[in-house]
């Protein structure tokens, strides 16, 4: 057979084999594609006789990719990429360009790569550059203008941050080892964050007024450490109830400490946003949106 005759793949049945691969199952695939069960295992019937192999391993509760359905999910990525930056150039060239953008780490790690990978595939024109600092800096940034947008953790007392627009509002719990002990330790061993944290401020308090003997026993600006020292069993610590998963759980009642409030993340901009940051800061928004509604 000559590269001429070689099958084509269909980009309706890369979009599918994406589809699976991200979602675990046909059901949540069939979903995000907007096609019916029976259609995206037709379509996976089909992948699988172009290609000559099977692509994905099936069990009773989900599907799982085979090492041949791994190389094509990887060239697949790629094909929809460079299809949608070819088809971009004439749909919406009119928004192209650099948006600088700011986050917290906490906010880079859990929202961000979702959020800024479905824009890049809606604006393949533009690039997003992203710093990831504490929200006291990423005020200050947008302050002198080296910043276009920024996500910031709000009501926290920063000078700026009762300027943000609230995109989140959020529960924190205390969060511990899955069948540790640091919750039954006394003094209580926690792990926190920096002085201005709303997080600490909220876990410290709260055990202040219930008068519960405490120790910093561990401090990290980020919240990969803040799950290192969970993960140990060194210490609890007070986090968003959308980082619990895993063997990091939420202390049990049983453990009495006192309640946490919610807190919020919020978006602040510079003066004169570019088209691109608008589109930027318009995705983020429905992102958010999305995220409440689930």
């Amino acid at each position: 057979m000559t590269v001429s005759q070689l099958p084509l793949l269909e980009l309706d049945l890369l979009k599918t084999l994406i589809a699976i691969a991200e979602t675990g199952n046909f059901s949540s695939a069939a979903e995000a594609v907007f096609r019916t069960p029976s259609a995206i295992s037709m379509q996976v019937k089909k992948i699988e006789e172009i290609v000559g192999r099977p692509v994905f391993v099936r069990d009773s509760r989900s599907v799982s990719l085979t090492p041949d359905g791994l190389l094509l999910l990887e060239h697949a990525r790629r094909v929809l990429a460079l299809n949608n930056e070819m088809i971009a150039r004439f749909v919406t060239p009119d928004v192209s360009g650099v948006v600088r953008m700011g986050a917290p780490d906490d906010a880079a790690e859990r929202l961000l790569p979702e959020m800024l990978r479905r824009f890049s595939q809606s604006h393949p024109c533009v690039t997003v550059d992203v710093v990831v600092e504490e929200s006291v800096v990423l005020i200050d940034r947008i302050k002198n203008g080296l910043l276009d947008l920024a996500l910031i953790t709000c009501d926290a007392g920063f000078d700026g941050d009762q300027k943000a627009e609230i995109l989140l509002r959020e529960k924190l719990v205390w969060a511990g080892l899955k069948g540790g002990v640091a919750a039954e330790r006394t003094p209580l061993p926690i792990s926190v964050w920096e002085e201005e944290c709303i997080w600490r401020t909220a876990g410290l308090q709260s055990l202040e007024q219930q008068g519960i003997e405490h120790r910093i026993a561990f401090q990290s600006a980020n919240i990969s450490g803040q799950k290192a020292a969970i993960l140990a069993d060194l210490a609890v610590a007070p986090i968003p109830i959308s980082s619990i998963g895993g063997e990091i759980v939420q202390v049990s009642k049983m453990a009495n400490l006192p309640p946490l409030p919610d807190y919020a993340m919020g978006m602040i901009f510079s003066d004169n946003l570019s088209s691109p940051a608008e589109a930027a800061a318009d995705h983020l928004r429905a992102c958010f949106e999305l995220k409440q509604a689930a």
